[in-house]
């Protein structure tokens, strides 16, 4: 009796202890803080280059009285104002059909038509129609802070960077990077989600509420390809 009590509080524990880093080991490694592909740039290389020549001045870290605040360099932090809007619809109808008859007459001989038996007639219908409709929509409208990761050789900037926000019902965060032109950058250092060129945005959570919002494994299972029927 004791043993199987044991037993018993062992399971327990181990099926709390899952519950409780469920929400965790459910979001993908790609989906965690800290993910490099949208991490800020090391501390090491924001470091000036060395001088040239002996000289103490370099162009690409020189202060200007007269300049903008804008981001131009490796490091600089931009403000990225979302703003996307997509919408798409689709809708498509066919139809088919065809019809055929052939008719066999009794042969006579004579007048007579002692083979009235052998007469037949073959008829056949084919039709067919199908229609299909898709309509999809997506809004995202907020503002997330990022740093330039790279300055590419025609001063375009690449930028990229995270944000995570933490409730009580789970976390949720929003992902993007991609290239923007200096010209593009308003006068208060922001620029628009609309001016990035090749952008990947990427808005997600983990927690209760998003757990509720998708199917189960089983279910999953049935509802994909690999189900014949």
């Amino acid at each position: 009796m004791k043993k199987n009590l044991v037993i018993f509080s062992v399971m327990y524990a181990l099926l709390l202890t899952g519950c409780g880093s469920m929400e965790v080991a459910s979001l993908p490694s790609s989906e965690k803080p800290g993910d490099p592909e949208y991490a800020p740039v090391p501390s090491d290389s924001l470091l000036p280059p060395p001088g040239a020549g002996g000289s103490l001045f370099s162009d690409a870290y020189g202060l200007s009285l007269y300049g903008d605040k804008k981001a131009r360099r490796v490091g600089d932090i931009i403000t990225v104002l979302l703003d996307e809007s997509t919408q798409g619809s689709k809708s498509s109808a066919a139809s088919s059909s065809k019809s055929s008859s052939a008719e066999i007459t009794a042969p006579t001989v004579a007048g007579f038509g002692p083979f009235n038996s052998l007469s037949a007639q073959v008829e056949g219908g084919r039709d067919f129609s199908g229609s299909g409709d898709a309509d999809q929509s997506n809004s995202l409208v907020g503002n997330i802070t990022v740093t330039v990761s790279e300055v590419l050789p025609n001063g375009v900037l690449r930028v990229r960077g995270e944000k995570w926000i933490t409730l009580n019902t789970g976390a949720e965060f929003i992902r993007i990077k991609g290239m923007l032109r200096p010209d593009d950058i308003n006068l208060d250092n922001t620029v628009s989600s609309q001016k990035l060129a090749d952008a990947r945005i990427a808005y997600s959570g983990s927690g209760a509420l998003q757990n509720a919002s998708k199917q189960g494994w089983l279910s999953a299972f049935f509802n994909s390809p690999w189900v014949p029927f």
